[in-house]
């Protein structure tokens, strides 16, 4: 990500009240850049991020630049991609140790209730439809047959967090240059 803050400009700002202020980069200009995604034509994808990949590694795989993982930060519209990005493997599992204690205290809380609403089936034309649940309160779950139901303990409600995550937006290929030089364009603009 210093690709994306390189050429940002700065601000003043007095961070410790001590009448010493200290150069930061001016972080506002995200919103200035995000709305600058949002209002361009282009065309969004979705990307499956191995386990384990950073966010320059998968703008390396993806745009064959390392450089834009900026890119893949804004179109997420992430605010930290240090706890947005996917956790791998090894990282989730000490996420849950320190938020939890264990990963056998988080399976054994629960989360919240489920029932469910329709099973997982494939159409006759091969389309998958996923399975869809409503998270519902105690007594509505405990009023439902027991094969509809389900209750869902703070490792599975993590784990589904982070599986989401792994489903990450790209900007087709065929924009992304137009949508840097537009950035790169904004950047110098706002520091003449």
């Amino acid at each position: 990500m210093s690709y994306f803050f390189e050429n940002w400009p700065t601000v003043s700002y007095d961070v410790k009240k001590n009448n010493k202020p200290t150069e930061l980069i001016n972080i506002t200009l995200r919103f200035k850049i995000a709305e600058l995604l949002r209002t361009r034509s282009a065309v969004i994808y979705e990307y499956n991020v191995p386990d384990g990949m950073r966010p320059d590694a998968a703008a390396y795989n993806y745009y064959g630049d390392a450089t834009l993982d900026w890119l893949l930060i804004l179109v997420n519209t992430y605010i930290d991609p240090l706890f947005e990005w996917p956790m791998d493997d090894r990282t989730f599992e000490t996420f849950i140790r320190k938020k939890y204690g264990s990963s056998s205290t988080a399976m054994q809380q629960v989360h919240h209730y489920e029932i469910k609403l329709r099973d997982s089936s494939v159409t006759f034309d091969g389309i998958f439809v996923p399975e869809k649940s409503l998270t519902v309160d105690k007594s509505t779950y405990d009023g439902y047959d027991p094969t509809m139901r389900t209750t869902v303990d703070n490792y599975t409600y993590e784990l589904r967090l982070n599986e989401k995550r792994k489903i990450v937006k790209v900007v087709d290929k065929r924009f992304a240059s137009e949508l840097v030089s537009t950035y790169e364009r904004l950047i110098r603009d706002l520091n003449l």
